[in-house]
């Protein structure tokens, strides 16, 4: 699932193409996955893009949004005469589009297109009322987030915020860190590597760690994300970006996917076990 690095990455690109643009029309494939009226958007001109952990926000300049959640495999990619040259990742569906996975086309002004592609069709896009956003329980019940480039459009993660949480915790600790209702943004990939930059055991009770543990966590979790905002995201599975292509945070992962590895500290080998039913990557030796 794209975590809070994947969304950014998207929201950052999508910023540069669609801002300005106005809504031509909507193609709705699979009626599941499209909630709202069609009729309230039509006519309307993109004004920001906006992110709350793994959900991305399209405000428009009529008082509604175009709220999205990519879920599992769910990718939204921009084309028009400027970009058409870029090349896709086959993770698109294809090597043109619309693919088989285009079920949302969002015809805009200038020549412009934005597909929403979903191989498993778990994602959605509703078109809501601006001020009712946060009525929507996705984002209503995320959980403070780490802070990333000038903008926040959701909380705020804290260290004391922080501190409070894994201390009250008596989950494993990489559990506390994907709750989304705790810690908004951080799915599995990221809180694997950050709980090894830390060199915390990701079954460790999260009121087992003192104080000076959490506070490495807590740089541990802003230093792996920015390194993966650097190296555009994770394409570990079905992440692309604004224009189709595949991020490369997976070439440098600590941990994450590594089993059997060595480990790039001690150079033992770095095993796998499952937590909360997530495949949970770590060295024995280094993480305590």
């Amino acid at each position: 699932m794209p975590e809070l690095p994947e969304i950014e990455t998207i929201k950052i690109g999508l910023r540069k193409y669609l801002i300005g643009k106005k809504i031509v029309d909507v193609e709705v494939n699979i009626p599941k996955m499209f909630v709202g009226k069609k009729e309230d958007i039509l006519g309307a001109k993109i004004v920001n893009l906006k992110r709350i952990g793994k959900g991305l926000i399209m405000e428009l300049d009529n008082n509604f949004v175009l709220a999205v959640h990519l879920k599992m495999t769910g990718q939204l990619v921009y084309r028009d005469e400027n970009t058409k040259s870029q090349v896709l990742s086959k993770k698109v569906g294809g090597e043109t589009l619309p693919s088989k996975y285009s079920h949302i086309i969002f015809s805009l002004d200038r020549g412009g297109v934005l597909f929403y592609n979903d191989l498993r069709q778990f994602g959605w896009i509703k078109v809501i009322k601006k001020d009712e956003l946060m009525d929507v329980p996705f984002f209503k019940e995320m959980g403070p987030e780490p802070k990333v480039g000038d903008d926040i459009a959701g909380k705020e993660l804290t260290i004391d915020y922080f501190k409070e949480v894994v201390q009250k915790g008596n989950l494993p600790i990489k559990i506390i860190l994907m709750d989304q209702k705790r810690i908004g943004g951080i799915g599995n990939i990221y809180a694997n590597d950050a709980l090894f930059k830390a060199g915390i055991d990701p079954r460790r009770k999260g009121k087992t760690l003192t104080k000076k543990e959490i506070k490495k966590l807590y740089d541990a979790v802003f230093y792996i994300i920015k390194k993966s905002l650097q190296y555009g995201g994770s394409s570990d599975e079905n992440f692309v970006n604004a224009l189709g292509q595949e991020g490369n945070y997976q070439k440098h992962a600590l941990v994450y996917g590594k089993k059997g590895q060595k480990c790039p500290k001690c150079g033992s080998v770095i095993e796998k076990i499952f937590l909360g039913g997530r495949g949970t990557f770590f060295c024995p030796i280094c993480q305590k």
